[in-house]
């Protein structure tokens, strides 16, 4: 899928409201776009498939090489491949800084990582697909506390409805501890994660 279409198409052809400004347009137009949207479509099990996998990669905000590797390191794992992808795309550091509260969206979670707004362990870390191990400590680097979106961020503005109890979180002080790897069940992404395992095992 483009990953270059609006949002709220991207939204709507995907079925998941991708931010939270995109959540009006569709539950106002929850069908997909252009002229044949409301029609009933028939589905192949490798498209419910591939839809599904697209679903998963936008809510992260991936390519599909990043996907793929992904999938790669799940599969290499002793427990469930799908659990394992899960986990493997929530410890990325972008999402950690969308979980704690510190950006609005993803987008703004990987533009903060890269224009080297977040330390990690006290090291400036601009890769957003850094992966983080329970006990790192992420942080908003001092010189970056006082530019607007972090203001906003301390103040609680993007603070989850429900904590992601895999984060120990300061938002007033701007910094989160990845206290565990996180369970499949306690991570926020609408995917049946077992499909996405079918569409690269097939």
């Amino acid at each position: 899928m483009n990953q270059t279409r609006p949002k709220v198409k991207r939204s709507r052809a995907l079925g998941i409201p991708l931010t939270p400004k995109c959540v009006k347009y569709f539950e106002r137009r929850p069908f997909p776009p252009g002229q044949h949207g409301r029609a009933r479509r028939t589905t192949s099990d490798y498209k419910v498939r591939l839809l599904e996998k697209q679903r998963l990669k936008a809510q992260y905000d991936l390519r599909e090489v990043q996907m793929r590797s992904a999938f790669d390191r799940a599969v290499r794992r002793p427990g469930k491949t799908g659990e394992e992808l899960i986990a493997d795309l929530e410890t990325r550091l972008d999402a950690l800084v969308l979980r704690a509260g510190l950006a609005r969206t993803i987008y703004q979670a990987r533009q903060m990582v890269t224009h080297h707004h977040i330390v990690v362990n006290g090291r400036r870390l601009d890769r957003p697909s850094a992966r983080l191990r329970p006990g790192d400590v992420i942080a908003v680097a001092d010189r970056s506390r006082g530019k607007a979106p972090f203001v906003v961020a301390a103040a609680g503005a993007h603070a989850p409805e429900r904590p992601a109890p895999y984060l120990e979180v300061n938002l007033s002080g701007l910094t989160a501890r990845l206290a565990r790897v996180p369970l499949r069940a306690e991570v926020p992404v609408v995917c049946d994660e077992q499909l996405v395992v079918e569409y690269y095992s097939r």
